[in-house]
């Protein structure tokens, strides 16, 4: 690049939402440059690994039939795990093998390149091993797409430093152990694979949970945890993981794996009301940089919204180009493109369910009680029978009664 070159737009970050605007300006006619600090997009990426296909098929339709996705999801499980127990839910229909838009197993540091490189057949120039710790915006535009601690946007003044409540420490480790063995292990199919959600014991009771993945040929495991809650109890980050791996629901689905990959990562989990200032004059900011992931605990949204919050980033500045301003007011057409998305809509509903967590009632308690109802629903020594309604009540006696029933069915319900 010399040092004459000019751009329309710089994008900062090569990750989903990165590569998801430069795609989309360069399709509408912007000169674009992607700035990457790792020596390849995609090689700091991650995240636990499941994609929702529906935002990229609007960038790049049938995008599974080449993009190196690792297997389908065709199987939902959740766990409530204490020390010696789990109550699991396990789903598997139709309704998963014939979705519209499937969901995916991925490896990000394969697909977020895959990813990259399709902006750059559009014309994009991909600029790998940079890092940009400064921002002079003249002439220029810049998207930010720099990830959940987004300092380029904290140095701007659009976002507060990071508060530990509302960020988490994601660890996550790849398991090699043979398509065959994943195969067999959790009755799956060539191409198929299973996303397990774990809550409750791996964090020994913080905020946070588990996670596996299927993967082609490995598991992707490993927990997130709030950062303020370390600390909290006797388990360190990394013994989190090993204390998941070990438990006995989980243990013989790793048996015999070989460690891969170890890795950490950030984690924004404050939701809507720690998103950043989004627009400034030639200027926008996207992606997890502006906080936008949503863990519903039963299914953790980041990467589609992401590539949505991206791409509509890409579109504001294509508009703003027509137009030949790039003020924050003619770029705050993405915040309007935003709030008709599904992005803000999901954000909007659930920004009240953090403060639902913070009492660790669904880490500690729920686990506890469900464990305790199925040991007592499934013990039969010859004694007289107990009706189910019975042994429900029972449990809640046991756990604080009907009020702590109650004052979680309110709690849940602020939190919608």
């Amino acid at each position: 690049m010399s040092s004459e070159e000019k751009f329309d737009a710089i994008v900062v970050g090569g990750g989903l939402a990165g590569s998801a605007a430069a795609l989309a300006m360069a399709r509408g006619g912007l000169d674009v440059m992607l700035v990457e600090r790792g020596k390849f997009c995609g090689a700091k990426n991650t995240s636990g690994g499941r994609l929702y296909g529906h935002s990229l098929e609007k960038l790049v339709p049938n995008f599974a039939e080449e993009a190196p996705i690792e297997r389908k999801i065709t199987q939902e499980r959740l766990s409530l795990m204490t020390a010696g127990g789990a109550l699991s839910f396990q789903y598997e229909s139709e309704n998963l093998h014939n979705l519209k838009y499937p969901s995916y197993s991925v490896l990000r540091s394969k697909f977020d390149k895959w990813l990259a490189d399709k902006a750059e057949e559009e014309g994009v120039m991909v600029a790998t091993g940079l890092l940009v710790d400064e921002l002079v915006v003249e002439d220029g535009k810049v998207i930010l797409a720099d990830g959940v601690n987004s300092l380029l946007a904290q140095k701007l003044g659009m976002k507060q430093e990071l508060a530990a409540k509302d960020v988490a420490v994601g660890v996550k480790e790849v398991i090699e152990l043979g398509e065959d063995v994943i195969n067999e292990r959790f009755g799956l199919r060539n191409g198929e694979g299973a996303a397990w959600m774990i809550a409750g014991d791996p964090t020994g009771g913080n905020l946070g949970g588990g996670f596996i993945y299927t993967n082609k040929t490995s598991l992707s495991v490993g927990i997130v945890t709030t950062i303020s809650d370390i600390g909290r109890v006797d388990v360190s980050v990394p013994d989190m993981v090993e204390r998941m791996k070990n438990h006995p629901s989980v243990a013989p689905f790793v048996k015999g794996g070989k460690l891969a990959e170890y890795s950490a990562h950030l984690v924004t989990e404050g939701g809507l009301k720690m998103m950043p200032e989004l627009v400034r004059d030639g200027v926008i900011v996207t992606g997890d940089a502006a906080a936008m992931v949503v863990n519903l605990g039963y299914t953790v949204r980041g990467m589609d919204l992401a590539i949505e919050s991206g791409r509509l980033a890409g579109e504001a500045a294509v508009m703003a180009k027509k137009r030949n301003d790039f003020s924050a007011a003619s770029l705050s057409v993405y915040k309007t493109m935003l709030d008709g998305s599904f992005v803000m809509k999901l954000m909007k509903q659930y920004q009240n369910l953090p403060g639902l967590l913070e009492d660790h009632l669904i880490f500690n308690d729920i686990p506890k009680m469900a464990d305790e109802f199925a040991g007592m629903v499934y013990k039969v020594e010859g004694g007289n029978p107990v009706a189910l309604p019975m042994i429900g009540l029972s449990v809640l006696a046991n756990n604080g009664g009907l009020n702590g029933l109650f004052g979680l069915g309110k709690k849940a319900w602020e939190a919608m």
